[in-house]
């Protein structure tokens, strides 16, 4: 057996495999051996049909696998020991490779065509000046999580006056133009609705200082603008009967109730942080600062890749690459696909594949690694985040480890989270390398960057 590989250009090479039959003779021999133990013919015992005869049944497609077998374990050892930075898969050639015929040949010759990854130097260095934007933790973001704690642990009471956001109900009746309960018109009884939702600021203060037993008149057309999503379902009739009632209505209140948000306590320090973790309010406030700033963290270290990855390819440049065989690679990976589409999206993949290369290089030169622990972790972070939405920033231990294993068992959850691990370590090690430029922003400024 022969491989060789010889460059075409900086970026392309052939690949030549030549096959003698001293290089798979023995592997069919074996295979044909093992057919001949399980082969069961009419007219022979198993186990004893005639070598002549497996060899009349099966010589061919066994020649075919073990070639085939052999061949692709000898272009990838090839490559993997000599060390070739191909890129995407080796490819039959199309202009050189001779007929291969498995009844007649007893030596073979393949050729492949390969993509190399061109040769460039990806480097960073504290001359390398890159915007670090660190988003501010406001007094209205604490408030608002504050807030978010409390309501959860808050009650709804019955109160005698209204105010906006309580919540009324009572009978509603419509009226006819004279201001009299209309003979056959809408009623309902334990009708709910909350006037703060109102579309019409008029119709919204005709309940201001409300109280239970008054009796109010008001048009519910007007108040919610018509909404027959609205109307349908204070007054209980179909969507398309809304529009006929054009009509003012009488609400008498029978209850006002009104939420109150509970008590920022140590029950919820501890509901939120851990048992003493918190001891007092003050406490509480920077802890829930500092539980903001962290979440805002992997926004900033996202925004610094994305500068950075702009400032290495500006350094590194345009790459050659040999664009005839990448092309040739997208269309077979992509065969539901026509030319339009190779040559719309091209430029894009290109650009990708630098960036590929790029993150490539810089992780083998920082010597980053991922281990299962990194993957663990990351599956962690990504669960107590979202966890977080909620609010809840104190998951259990024993809660974390059942997402985290459910995460674990999928492919695609486990490819993402070793690319965020990757992207983690590297952000932290160029965070190292470059000069930061540190910015304090505000989360709206920040969010219109990505607009």
């Amino acid at each position: 057996m022969n491989v060789s590989l010889q460059n075409i250009d900086k970026v392309s090479a052939l690949l030549t495999v030549k096959l003698e039959k001293a290089d798979y003779q023995e592997k069919i021999d074996k295979s044909l051996k093992n057919f001949r133990q399980k082969a069961q013919v009419p007219g022979f015992r198993k186990g004893m049909v005639p070598m002549s005869l497996v060899k009349k049944m099966y010589g061919k497609s066994v020649l075919a696998e073990e070639v085939n077998k052999l061949l692709s374990e000898s272009v990838y050892k090839y490559i993997q020991d000599n060390k070739v930075n191909i890129l995407g898969e080796p490819l039959p050639n199309e202009d050189k490779q001779k007929e291969i015929d498995f009844d007649t040949m007893e030596e073979f010759e393949f050729l492949f065509d390969i993509a190399l990854a061109p040769e460039f130097k990806a480097e960073v260095c504290a001359t390398d000046k890159v915007d670090y934007y660190t988003i501010e933790v406001t007094d209205d973001m604490i408030e608002n999580q504050i807030k978010s704690y409390t309501q959860r642990s808050g009650k709804y009471d019955k109160v005698d006056v209204y105010e906006d956001n309580d919540m009324l109900k009572g009978l509603l009746v419509e009226l006819d133009e004279e201001g009299n309960t209309k003979e056959g018109g809408v009623q309902v009884e334990g009708a709910v609705m909350m006037p703060s939702y109102m579309k019409n600021n008029d119709q919204k203060a005709t309940f201001k200082d409300a109280k239970v037993n008054d009796v109010l008149v008001f048009n519910p057309n007007t108040a919610w603008d018509g909404n027959a999503a609205e109307l349908a379902s204070l007054l209980k009739i179909d969507k398309e009967a809304t529009t006929e009632i054009k009509s003012n209505f009488s609400f008498q209140i029978e209850e006002i109730t009104r939420f109150v948000p509970g008590d920022l306590n140590q029950e919820i320090f501890d509901q939120v942080f851990g048992k003493d973790v918190v001891k007092n309010e003050e406490e509480f406030r920077a802890k829930v600062k500092e539980s903001i700033a962290a979440q805002f963290v992997a926004d900033s270290d996202y925004k610094f890749l994305i500068d950075m990855r702009k400032a290495l390819m500006e350094k590194v440049g345009n790459l050659e690459f040999p664009d005839a065989l990448l092309k040739r690679i997208m269309r077979l990976n992509n065969p539901e696909k026509d030319e339009a589409f190779v040559e719309e999206n091209y430029d894009k993949s290109i650009e990708e594949l630098t960036w590929h290369l790029i993150k490539e290089q810089l992780v083998k030169a920082n010597d980053i690694k991922v281990e299962q622990e990194d993957i663990t972790n990351m599956a962690k972070d990504a669960t107590r985040a979202q966890f977080a939405q909620y609010g809840m920033l104190s998951v259990p231990e024993e809660i974390l480890e059942n997402y985290v294993k459910e995460m674990l068992k999928k492919k695609e959850s486990i490819e993402g989270l070793v690319n965020r691990v990757v992207e983690s370590k590297l952000a932290a090690v160029l965070k190292a390398q470059v000069t930061l430029e540190n910015k304090n922003i505000s989360l709206e400024e920040f969010n219109k960057m990505f607009e």
